[in-house]
């Protein structure tokens, strides 16, 4: 099996380097990922400018870093390396759940391995003022490993670790309920008007969710899909507004 690696936070992330030390036990490795971090920048693509490919030492782990975007990286991995099975991305120091699937970088280079015919599955843990315990999650990724890649009829899945040791791992749905993003006015020393944009963190979860599940101690797994269609809804637009 052929595991390409990528990521939003860089190719110098421990995160990706403890993620392809668990794929080495799984198959061949391959990193790809970008030169910087690229966090938040959901699925965009590089086409106004050419992109460079450059070999990058990574602990003893084929790797490459790409000054673009972590679907880039999954385009241009996938370009020279062929028959990549699966991809893999992460691991993301920042949880990935509820809306923030919308602008999420680590997904959206498991999005463009689907797009590509491939498997893409997401890993993101959150992160406080301590460094992650990296051999727990490496532990807990080889756990979700185990359970992904060998079920084939799983394309696209979305992975989230607590902080904290796991009590156990639990299938998602994505958290819905509400946005939780602002934006915050602020002022440089210079005087001149500046703005943040960041999230507010969210009370109330539903159980069953992908919220619910890491702040009560469980590994998430969310099986995703790209196609964006609201089934309901289109149903029922064809009831009331029939068309010609």
């Amino acid at each position: 099996m052929r595991i390409l690696i990528a990521n939003d936070d860089g190719v110098y992330s421990p995160g990706i380097c403890a993620l392809a030390q668990v794929a080495q036990d799984f198959g061949e490795v391959r990193v790809v990922a970008p030169d910087v971090e690229m966090s938040s920048a959901s699925h965009s693509i590089t086409a106004s400018r050419p992109l460079s490919y450059k070999r990058t030492p990574l602990k003893g782990i084929e790797a490459y870093r790409v000054n673009g975007t972590p679907g880039d990286c999954v385009a241009l991995g996938a370009h020279h390396w062929e028959k990549v099975d699966v991809v893999l991305s992460g691991i993301n120091l920042g949880p990935n759940l509820g809306n923030g699937l919308w602008h999420s970088g680590t997904l959206a280079a498991a999005k463009q391995a689907v797009l590509f015919g491939m498997r893409g599955f997401a890993f993101s843990t959150p992160v406080g003022e301590d460094e992650p315990d990296w051999e727990m999650l490496k532990r807990w990724a080889a756990k979700t490993l185990e359970i992904l890649l060998p079920d084939e009829r799983l394309s696209l899945v979305n992975v989230n670790f607590p902080m904290t040791e796991p009590r156990g791992m639990r299938w998602t749905r994505q958290s819905v309920k509400q946005y939780d993003g602002k934006v915050v006015p602020g002022r440089d020393p210079m005087g001149r008007e500046h703005f943040w944009f960041t999230v507010v963190p969210i009370e109330e979860t539903e159980e069953g969710t992908d919220r619910w599940a890491v702040e009560h101690g469980y590994v998430s797994l969310t099986p995703l899909r790209l196609d964006l269609t609201n089934e309901k809804e289109l149903a029922e637009a064809l009831t009331r507004h029939p068309l010609a």
